[in-house]
């Protein structure tokens, strides 16, 4: 392929390569962790489009680059209107753009959100292998979307023993279709719809939010289980009472103290940010320890960085590349 020429990437291509492949993805999710907390890598914040008529739709732009043997630069552009639920489309989508490091030039643009939606899996699942004190009895899901669907697919593989899970969401028929499709890949488990939201809490042990709130519906986390872990990947759920009272893990705390998170929130009270431990990649490297065992719970949450979709586009083009995959535009730079 020339300098000039261009290689596309679409959904088919991409769901074929990443198909049963959930432990590489979690690999290159914890490599991209860790050379970002090395300082190997540059991420500017990212960039929110939102629209004077709707509170909800955005469209977020996150720029990267991987340094060490990656030596990858992008940008991810992700569109997420919750509206498009009810018009029976997906929520999120997304195009991915490879640039070449040295030279700038586009080399490949990619359907980006299932690279999203499966590096923001990986990256829970690996924060519960890293922060759970082991593996848990049941896990509990609040949302019951497509972005936990995944990571209940991703969990599942690292926690291949559990045998019970349960799930609350505002739409009960959801709810049930998404147990359906968890029991498809684990017949052998037990699904059960939470009445609320602190009955999952007092049952599960290990609980992941993925839902689509703009502002703090849980208020404390008195009916969690002692030393619980927590997945808050939609980084809005949790009052700040909730996360002052807990333990702390991040992603990358100068990007997830911002956009309004529950990080932020606690932030903003506090009047520091003591109260965040440290981040995941700093622990994966021992540069800081894990949070003491105790009573309280343990919550990671990750604002989602553009670093692990460069990780996980990487490892995706690759593996296309092998089978002669995508479509070759020729000169397309002139």
């Amino acid at each position: 392929m020339s300098g000039s020429d261009l290689t596309v990437i679409g959904a088919p291509d991409i769901e074929a390569a990443l198909q049963g492949h959930e432990t590489r993805v979690i690999d290159a999710v914890q490599h991209a962790y860790e050379t970002h907390a090395r300082g190997a890598s540059s991420l500017p914040h990212s960039s929110f489009l939102r629209f004077p008529d709707s509170d909800k739709d955005r469209i977020i732009c996150l720029p990267a680059y991987l340094g060490d043997e990656y030596q990858l630069a992008g940008v991810k552009w992700i569109a997420s209107m919750p509206g498009n639920v009810a018009r029976g489309m997906e929520r999120a989508s997304a195009v991915i753009i490879l640039n070449d490091r040295i030279t700038g030039q586009p080399k490949a643009v990619m359907e980006g959100s299932i690279i999203s939606k499966q590096r923001t899996a990986a990256s829970a699942a690996l924060a519960s292998r890293v922060l759970a004190p082991g593996e848990p009895e049941t896990i509990g899901f609040v949302g019951c979307g497509p972005i936990n669907a995944a990571i209940a697919q991703f969990l599942a593989v690292t926690w291949p023993n559990v045998r019970r899970f349960m799930a609350f969401d505002l739409s009960r028929a959801r709810t049930e279709v998404f147990g359906e499709a968890l029991l498809a890949h684990r017949p052998c488990a037990t699904f059960t719809v939470a009445a609320n939201i602190e009955d999952l809490l007092g049952e599960c042990p290990m609980v992941a939010f993925a839902t689509t709130a703009i502002e703090p519906y849980v208020d404390n986390l008195d009916a969690c289980q002692a030393g619980a872990t927590l997945l808050h990947v939609s980084l809005r759920d949790l009052s700040a009472g909730a996360i002052l009272s807990s333990h702390n893990i991040v992603d990358d705390l100068d990007h997830v103290n911002r956009a309004a998170t529950s990080i932020q929130h606690a932030s903003d009270r506090a009047g520091n940010t003591d109260f965040v431990h440290g981040s995941l990649g700093d622990i994966l490297l021992g540069n800081v320890p894990l949070p003491l065992r105790d009573e309280r719970r343990v919550i990671f949450s990750p604002f989602g960085l553009g670093v692990l979709d460069l990780a996980v586009a990487d490892l995706v083009q690759k593996e296309i590349a092998k089978d002669g995959g995508g479509t070759r535009v020729e000169s397309f730079l002139p």
